[in-house]
């Protein structure tokens, strides 16, 4: 008997199939990579966290971010479609009792920005906010 490519895929899925993986395992992204090494794989509640930005940016260059995040300790930025994810993290202290900070950041093209805050007592709060770059900050 000879054995074409169609039949080796036919028999490889069919294997597949009978060893009971169903699908392949998902690969996570940088930006999730990143969320999980801050956290600790902790999963981040939202809603307690506010982050501003614009809905459209019209130069990526210089897109202006704001977080208010009472009661946190750190807030951490990323933006999923950056090629380095992380952006910035900020450290509140005494002299913030506020808890809000912003910053322009720089943005290859359209994408989520993403706020993820260590709460005082050691939890996680995350938003997210889309913002539309109509001309990319980062070599686009």
């Amino acid at each position: 008997m000879e054995l074409t490519r169609r039949d080796l895929l036919v028999l490889g899925s069919g294997a597949v199939a009978a060893a009971g993986t169903g699908s392949l395992p998902a690969f996570a992204t940088p930006t999730e990579d990143a969320i999980a090494a801050l956290t600790g794989n902790v999963v981040p509640g939202e809603g307690v966290i506010a982050l501003n930005a614009p809905e459209i940016a019209e130069n990526g260059n210089t897109v202006p971010i704001s977080v208010s995040a009472p009661g946190a300790a750190l807030v951490a930025l990323f933006a999923d479609g950056n090629p380095v994810p992380d952006v910035a993290v900020i450290r509140f202290g005494p002299l913030n009792p506020t808890r809000t900070a912003s910053t322009r950041i720089r943005l290859a093209r359209t994408q989520n920005v993403i706020a993820v805050a260590q709460m005082e007592d050691g939890s996680f709060q995350m938003a997210r906010a889309a913002v539309k770059v109509t001309i990319g900050g980062c070599g686009g």
